[in-house]
């Protein structure tokens, strides 16, 4: 692979995919629920609520969740599938979670599961990472991983390590973990 072009950043990060999934496989390691939000909306004269319908799982990699055909998604919004409970109306954050946990439940996941959704997908092209702003980017021919959004491109990690470090973690959890 050619060290310092771009090219050869893209060739690195499919690599690196590839070997996450195949570790991540052979580990049998622990998926989550990734789905889309349905709005509400009527069909017809019935009104339906606004729910989190599944359409996959995938392996939580840090800021990024990565699926079993080595799509890399940027890690969206989560919640967790519990009963939602009452509305109490002390504040609108905890009010929105509550709205969620409901979508979730008529989304039908089991009590407890972790629903992954808004996670963007990360194209993988040169064009693409040379001027993204989220987890994954190019600079100088290498990939780099914004670990978090404040920390900007100062705090960048190499993208190859990031993700051997995760997926160790996931395939090979700490004691207690």
């Amino acid at each position: 692979m050619d060290a310092g072009t771009d090219e050869g950043a893209i060739a690195r990060i499919h690599a690196a995919i590839d070997a996450a999934v195949a570790a991540l496989s052979a580990a049998d390691a622990r998926q989550e629920a990734l789905a889309e939000f349905v709005p509400a909306h009527r069909t017809l004269v019935i009104h339906r609520e606004p729910k989190l319908r599944r359409i996959g799982s995938v392996w939580r990699l840090g800021v990024f969740l990565l699926d079993a055909e080595g799509e890399l998604r940027a890690t969206g919004t989560l919640v967790r599938a519990t009963p939602p409970g009452r509305a109490q109306y002390q504040s609108q954050s905890a009010e929105e979670r509550r709205s969620l946990r409901a979508a979730a439940q008529r989304g039908r996941f089991r009590d407890g599961e972790t629903v992954n959704f808004d996670a963007l997908i990360i194209p993988l092209e040169a064009a693409a990472l040379r001027e993204a702003s989220g987890p994954l980017f190019l600079r100088d021919g290498e990939a780099l991983v914004r670990w978090s959004p404040t920390a900007g491109d100062a705090g960048a990690r190499d993208f190859s390590g990031y993700l051997t470090e995760r997926v160790d973690l996931l395939a090979h959890p700490p004691e207690g973990a």
